[in-house]
C-alpha cells in the first residue's frame, strides 16, 4: 500500500482504500481501477492523496460479517421495512429469520471471540447501521455468555430498533441532534416510541425484544430517551453500548467520529451513562485504529495499519509509508507499535 499525490497517478492504479470526502462520503470503493476521468473527478472536488496498492504487506482486516455476506442482510433489512413503511405489508416476521442467520454467521466463527475486529466508519444508512449494530451486539452478547433466547431477541429487536427513523421528514445525519429546530429535536427523540408503536401489535416478536427497541437511546443516569429510564435490563443496556459506538462511527444523529474518537467517548462515560461491564466487552474486541487507516506518528512519520496486537488495540503493526521528513518510503518498513515503544500514533489522516 503507498500513499500517492493525484498528480503523481499514471492512470489505472488500484485504489487500496476508499477515496473519501472529509465528511467520509465514499466516492470510489477500494479496489477501483484509477482511469484518467476517475482521477480528473477526484481533483475537482479537493483529493489530493490516495492509497494505492503496490502490492506490498497489505492490511489484515479481520470483520465480524464479511462484506458480501453483510451486503445481502442489509438488502434484504432494506426491502423487508420499505415495503412496511410504504404499504404496510405482514413481511417483517421475515426478518426474525433473517436475525437468526446473522447469529449464526457469527458465532459458527469458532474463534469469533478471540478476535480483535476492523470496525470502521463509513457513510449513515441505517439498514447498514442496523446490520452492524446486530453483529457488534451479538458478538457483546456471545462474549457475556447470554443464552440463545437472548441472543434471538437481541438480533431482531436491532433490526428494528430504527424503524422509527423511517418516519422523520428531515435530515437527522451526519449533524448533532441538539442543532436540529426545537421541533425536530423533540420528533427524533420520539423514533424509539415510533418504532415501538409499529410493532406493539405484531405477536411474533417477544415483548423483551420490543422492550429493546424502545429502550435502545435510554441511558443509566437517566440522560436517555424517550422515557430516561435509568435501570433498563442488560439486554438493552447491550444495545444501548453498541448502537451509541456505530451511531457515530455513521453520523446518525451526530457528526461522524473517527473510531478513535468512538472509542474514547466510551471510555469517558464508561461507568456512567453505560455499563463498565459493557462497555469493556465492546473495547476488547474493537480496534482503536482498523486495519487500512493511515496515521500520522509522534516521529512525524506516516504509516498504515496492517494488522492488530491481541490485547493491545491502541498499538498496531504499521508499515511506514512517508518518513519524518514528508518523503515516500519504497522499501518495506514495519513497525510494531508493541516494540516501538516511543512512538504512538497521534492522529488518523485516512
Amino acid at each position: 500500500m503507498k500513499l500517492c499525490k493525484l498528480s503523481d497517478i499514471v492512470g489505472y492504479e488500484k485504489l487500496a482504500r476508499p477515496a473519501m470526502t472529509s465528511d467520509y462520503r465514499e466516492l470510489l470503493a477500494a479496489g477501483t481501477v484509477l482511469k484518467p476521468e476517475y482521477v480528473a473527478k477526484l481533483e475537482q472536488l479537493g483529493i489530493t492523496e490516495v492509497l494505492i496498492d503496490d502490492t506490498k504487506l497489505k492490511p489484515e482486516e479481520v470483520q465480524i460479517l464479511k462484506d458480501d455476506v453483510e451486503d445481502l442482510f442489509k438488502e434484504k433489512v432494506r426491502s423487508v421495512i420499505e415495503r412496511h413503511v410504504y404499504s404496510n405489508t405482514a413481511e417483517l416476521e421475515e426478518l426474525s429469520k433473517t436475525a437468526d442467520r446473522i447469529i449464526s454467521s457469527i458465532l459458527d466463527n469458532n474463534e469469533v471471540i478471540e478476535q480483535i475486529y476492523d470496525i470502521k466508519e463509513r457513510s449513515a444508512d441505517i439498514y447498514e447501521h442496523s446490520i452492524s449494530v446486530c453483529a457488534i451486539a451479538i458478538l457483546m452478547a456471545a462474549k457475556l455468555k447470554r443464552d440463545k433466547t437472548e441472543m434471538h431477541n437481541i438480533g431482531v429487536a436491532c433490526l428494528f430498533h430504527d424503524i422509527g427513523l423511517r418516519y422523520l421528514d428531515f435530515k437527522y445525519d451526519n449533524q448533532m441532534i441538539e442543532d436540529l429546530s426545537e421541533r425536530e429535536l423533540i420528533e427524533y427523540r420520539k423514533h424509539p416510541a415510533y418504532a415501538f408503536s409499529a410493532l406493539e401489535d405484531e405477536t411474533w416478536i417477544s415483548k423483551e425484544s420490543k422492550l429493546m427497541i424502545l429502550q435502545h437511546h435510554e441511558r443509566l443516569d437517566g440522560s436517555g430517551y424517550p422515557l430516561h429510564v435509568k435501570s433498563p435490563g442488560i439486554c438493552s443496556q447491550i444495545i444501548e453500548v453498541a448502537d451509541a459506538f456505530d451511531e457515530m462511527i455513521c453520523g446518525i444523529g451526530c457528526t461522524r467520529s473517527r473510531v478513535y474518537e468512538a472509542v474514547e467517548y466510551l471510555k469517558i462515560f464508561r461507568g456512567t451513562k453505560f455499563s463498565d461491564e459493557i462497555v469493556d466487552v465492546l473495547l476488547d474486541f474493537t480496534a482503536v485504529y482498523p486495519a487500512g487507516s493511515l496515521v500520522l506518528l509522534n516521529t512525524g512519520e506516516i504509516g498504515v495499519v496492517v494488522k492488530q496486537n491481541k490485547q493491545f488495540p491502541e498499538r498496531p503493526v504499521l508499515r511506514i509509508v512517508k518518513d519524518k521528513d514528508g518523503r515516500t518510503v519504497d522499501d518495506e518498513k514495519i513497525y510494531d507499535l508493541l516494540d516501538e515503544r516511543t512512538a504512538y500514533i497521534e492522529k488518523v489522516i485516512m
